[in-house]
């Protein structure tokens, strides 16, 4: 990130611990409205002005859909990044998921999640699951060659090594998050109003999605068609981006740009347009 564009705007960023995480306290009875209201009180006890902005990474995306949905009103704008895709939604055509191996994988992993955690807790602890020893063995199936270039200069994923995945803590954290992010849930976000133009303050939409055409986590097509519905989210595309794309420099300042000042970037437009099915 540009240390200049930050004190020029005179922004500040507060980075936090989703429940279980870091220094958070576990949440037994995490939930996608629990997600929005720790955001809401966690803004509330920093004295935050009323309007805040929120960018939410991968898995912490659903945290931010959750604040569009039920604190949207707080909202001076959003950006998600690579955010998370759950298969349950009804607005995703089925024609998209039909040769999708990612869904056959997160089914399943989602039922012995929900139903057989003793036997998902072996099942990560064994050469089964990607840990980060077999990220560094096989990274190609998981991230693009840039991606792989961000991992030689990160210490990789701390939560995911065996030695942590054992413990039971941090075991927990990490099925909770998946079970709420991949569970169905009250709403499907292409039903969602534009939150800037339907309340009582009108102002202009500030919603954006960030994506890698090279992702090989979440599929580029399943944002194009939810931004489709979602005409009022801008859509934004890394022409050779991977997962990993918040990492690539000049990604993180063009966020930043696009969503506090409105400055886009030509060459982040998608190529083309998905139309529905």
């Amino acid at each position: 990130m540009c240390d200049e564009f930050v004190e020029e705007t005179g922004i500040y960023i507060v980075l936090y611990d989703r429940a279980g995480y870091g220094e958070s306290d576990p949440n037994p009875k995490r939930s996608l409205k629990s997600e929005a209201s720790d955001v809401q009180e966690l803004a509330d006890g920093l004295q935050i002005r009323s309007r805040f902005y929120l960018i939410g990474v991968s898995m912490g995306s659903y945290t931010v859909w959750s604040c569009l949905k039920h604190i949207p009103q707080r909202l001076a704008g959003v950006a998600m990044v690579a955010p998370v895709v759950n298969y349950r939604w009804p607005s995703i055509p089925k024609s998209l998921m039909k040769n999708d191996y990612r869904r056959e994988v997160l089914k399943w992993s989602f039922w012995i999640a929900k139903y057989f955690p003793g036997l998902l807790h072996w099942w990560v602890t064994q050469n089964m699951f990607p840990t980060t020893s077999m990220l560094e063995k096989t990274p190609a199936n998981y991230f693009n060659d840039q991606d792989i270039e961000v991992l030689k200069h990160t210490k990789g994923f701390p939560m995911l090594t065996k030695e942590r995945l054992r413990e039971q803590g941090v075991f927990e954290t990490l099925r909770s998050d998946f079970l709420v992010a991949f569970a169905d849930w009250d709403f499907d976000p292409a039903d969602l109003p534009d939150p800037f133009t339907s309340g009582p303050e009108k102002s202009p939409s500030s919603v954006h999605i960030w994506q890698g055409y090279e992702d090989k986590v979440i599929p580029f097509q399943l944002q194009r068609c939810l931004c489709h519905k979602l005409a009022w989210i801008k859509y934004h595309e890394v022409p050779k981006g991977g997962h990993l794309i918040v990492h690539y420099e000049g990604v993180c300042d063009a966020i930043l740009k696009s969503l506090l000042l409105g400055e886009d970037l030509p060459m982040y437009e998608p190529k083309a347009v998905v139309t529905e099915p």
